[in-house]
């Protein structure tokens, strides 16, 4: 959606304490600014406090804005960024053999309904590299096996700093990360798979799921992590299905829960809505 250039997102996480909200209205109104959205929220587990504001202010610009923020933020010890407000996230997608989700990511884009750039696309096969040429974007090349994971993923991270990118999606890309590139990649890298992990591992989940008579088809879209699979969770969904449905028909179902999840997890990540919240997320919307 269309901004004002003079719109800006201000995000920030701290240890819980008086004063935060009042510190950082404060400081927005000494600027002349008009705050238009603000959502906040207390963790009573963890003692943190977490909040986003959208605001107006045609009399500073980013940078001035971001200096003179510094203070607050260090009285109270915050983590914290500031952004043009809807400006698109700089985005690497990286994909396999299934191409539901890169393909949906593709037209969310190309009709402006998602905040993101999609700078490149890099793949360890030559699957898409015609569908990812007709939306006039780079596509990479990025083969791997057991002997060349270094250096793939080496590339990957030239991608990476080659497009100034500040957001890698793992659109179904099966090629299992380093823990070294997860922890380069920390906070800034998401996933999205089917959700019947743990319970049906490896080959042909949706046909395991078929025999056991599952009645839910879900997806989870989570940050990348050295554990598998068990990064903070930004979204999940789920399909209701019944005994009518083969492996194949689940296939279907799940795929369409899959771009949904991503798109809307991508979306909230892309405005600066999520939050890390030790093994968790807070997503405020």
């Amino acid at each position: 959606m269309p901004t004002d250039p003079s719109d800006f997102v201000l995000s920030a996480t701290c240890a819980d304490r008086p004063g935060i909200v009042h510190a950082i209205t404060g400081y927005l109104v000494r600027q002349g600014a008009n705050i238009s959205e603000c959502q906040q929220f207390e963790d009573p587990s963890t003692g943190r406090f977490f909040i986003r504001l959208v605001f107006r202010c045609e009399q500073h610009d980013e940078d001035a804005l971001r200096d003179g923020f510094a203070d607050v933020a260090t009285e109270f010890g915050m983590e914290w960024g500031l952004w043009p407000a809807g400006r698109p996230m700089r985005t690497l997608v990286l994909v396999s053999k299934l191409g539901h989700c890169l393909n949906d990511l593709l037209f969310r884009q190309q009709v402006g309904s998602l905040p993101l750039d999609i700078v490149a696309v890099g793949s360890n096969h030559l699957t898409f590299q015609k569908t990812v040429a007709t939306h006039d974007i780079p596509f990479h090349h990025v083969p791997i096996t057991a002997s060349t994971k270094d250096r793939s993923e080496a590339r990957i991270l030239e991608l990476v700093q080659e497009y100034d990118v500040e957001l890698v999606v793992l659109a179904r890309y099966m090629q299992v990360l380093s823990d070294d590139l997860c922890r380069t990649l920390q906070g800034r890298a998401i996933n999205i798979h089917h959700s019947f992990l743990p319970s049906f591992k490896g080959a042909r989940p949706y046909h395991q799921a078929h025999d056991r008579g599952v009645k839910l088809i879900g997806a989870t879209a989570h940050y990348v992590t050295p554990d598998l699979d068990e990064g903070p969770i930004i979204e999940q969904d789920v399909a209701r299905i019944d005994h009518t449905y083969s492996p194949e028909h689940m296939v279907v179902a799940g795929r369409d829960v899959e771009t949904q999840v991503l798109a809307r997890a991508l979306a909230w990540h892309a405005e600066h809505r999520v939050f890390l919240n030790g093994s968790s997320t807070v997503v405020l919307r």
